[in-house]
Order: structure tokens, then C-alpha cells, then sequence
């Protein structure tokens, strides 16, 4: 499946450069202990902007729920469907989400609440993405 090559902004240059490094992390709050993704300039919660950092965490989650793309809009993408497109939770912070196509996942099998975690994927030289895969039990 095609994947969209990232380009990183200032904001964002820390979360493509930990999963470049095969990392997953996400900004928190040193304030109110704010766990928030994606990036933003403040705090979600308390709107400091010299508090934040960037805090590694564990890859794993849960699927919440899931479709399938059967006629999806963007052309780099058409080849490919139908395709899954699932909604994951981290463990952390379950209000923190991620979506993937689930890889090696049958389309329209999604497991809605199975265990997932990260896997890494060079999409170009030395540029990796984040991705989910089921957890076999």
C-alpha cells in the first residue's frame, strides 16, 4: 500500500525524528501531567507552553473500533482498497489515538478491541512511519 512520505514541521520535527529512531513518542505536560498528541504549541489543558516535553511510551493499545475504505478519494490510495482504516487507543492514555490499516489484518477483520502495537516501516532512505498490528494471543 502506498504510504505518504512524512514532512515534518518544527512542531512535529521530535515525533518523526523518535520514529525514525524506532520511538514512539508523545508531548506531556510537566505542569498537570497532560499526556497530548498530536503536537500542539500549548497545553491542551493548562495552555503552558514552556512545560511541555516529549515523553517515550509503551507502543501498545487497543483497537476501538474500525471500517473499511472501499471508495476512498485519494488517488495514491485507490489501488489498494478495499482497505482497513481502525481507530487505536493507547494504553497510557486512552484518550490519545492513532489510526492505521492494521497490516496483515484481512480487510473487514478487524478485531475491535484487540490488543495492537507499534511496528516501524521505511517509506524512504532512513524515514520510517508508525503503525499498529494486532497482537496474536
Amino acid at each position: 500500500m502506498p504510504k505518504v512520505i512524512p514532512v515534518p514541521d518544527e512542531l512535529s520535527k521530535p515525533f518523526w525524528d523518535a520514529v525514525n529512531e524506532r520511538r514512539l513518542v508523545i508531548q506531556n505536560c510537566t505542569s498537570c501531567d497532560l499526556l497530548q498528541y498530536p503536537p500542539r504549541e500549548t497545553c491542551g489543558k493548562c495552555r503552558s507552553a514552556e512545560n511541555l516535553e516529549w515523553k517515550e511510551v509503551s507502543g501498545k493499545g487497543y483497537v476501538s473500533s474500525a471500517i473499511v475504505i472501499e471508495d476512498g478519494r485519494l488517488d495514491r490510495r485507490r489501488p489498494d482498497q478495499p482497505y482497513n482504516l481502525a481507530l487505536v487507543h493507547l494504553d497510557e492514555d486512552p484518550g490519545i489515538n492513532f489510526y492505521s490499516n492494521l497490516p496483515g489484518t484481512p480487510v473487514d477483520e478487524v478485531p475491535v478491541g484487540a490488543a495492537v502495537e507499534i511496528v516501524f516501516e521505511e517509506v524512504a532512505p532512513g524515514q520510517f512511519i508508525h503503525e499498529w498490528r494486532v497482537v496474536s494471543e
